[in-house]
């Protein structure tokens, strides 16, 4: 079952560029709510609760609680604007979501038992993670906050393939369904060290200038 975090939000009835300013000067930010059967609705977030939330995983791929007055809205976040170089963020928006519709997301991948396997055992072996997360679909009810993959057996030479992952009841992997070509590798267990180049042959060998005549 998915778990949710409720974020307290106000409605914010001022737009336009001028007025979002004044918000993130008094230390809120601008943001959006759409989808589902109602309008889009513009709303105002304490900034030092987003940032707060921000630093955590499941504020990215978690199903979120937005109470107005109470009323809750059920959410995930689409998209974060940040400031380029401060500490700031700008606006975010939120897409409602409906507990019998099949959504879309981006899930964090935990990547367990690397240390303990083969591979993470052996000294000239590097494991590289190829992805760190996964867009699955299934029902709000069913979002995982994170997919685990037990690398507990790899080996030198193994590759863990997409369709490798365990899933929790419900996920699907949608890229799975579009052919083998799209079974790509999560996880590669290959030799760290670097094969030496070989020598040039020796004809080929640099030649002295000859001297100059004295």
């Amino acid at each position: 079952m998915a778990i949710t975090h409720e974020i307290k939000v106000q409605r914010r009835e001022d737009e336009g560029k001028g007025a979002s300013r004044r918000l993130r000067h008094a230390g809120e930010v601008p943001a959006v709510v759409y989808g589902g059967d109602l309008k889009p609705v513009s709303i105002k977030l304490s900034h030092n609760d987003v940032w707060l939330a921000s630093q955590h995983e499941w504020f990215y791929a978690s199903i979120l609680e937005l109470s107005l007055n109470g009323e809750i809205q059920k959410v995930l976040l689409r998209d974060m604007q940040r400031h380029p170089f401060r500490q700031q963020i700008m606006h975010l928006d939120f897409q409602r979501v409906n507990e019998n519709e099949v959504i879309r997301t981006a899930v964090p991948l935990h990547f367990i038992n690397e240390d303990a396997s083969p591979a993470g055992k052996a000294a000239d072996v590097v494991i590289t993670h190829e992805l760190n997360e996964v867009t699955v679909t299934c029902l709000p009810g069913n979002l995982p906050e994170f997919i685990e993959v037990d690398l507990g057996s790899l080996a030198l030479g193994d590759i863990v393939h997409l369709s490798q992952i365990k899933l929790p009841e419900g996920v699907e992997i949608p890229e799975l369904a579009l052919g083998a070509d799209h079974d790509v590798a999560v996880v590669v267990a290959k030799h760290g060290r670097v094969e030496a180049e070989p020598a040039g042959d020796e004809d080929s060998a640099a030649v002295p200038a000859p001297k100059a005549d004295e």
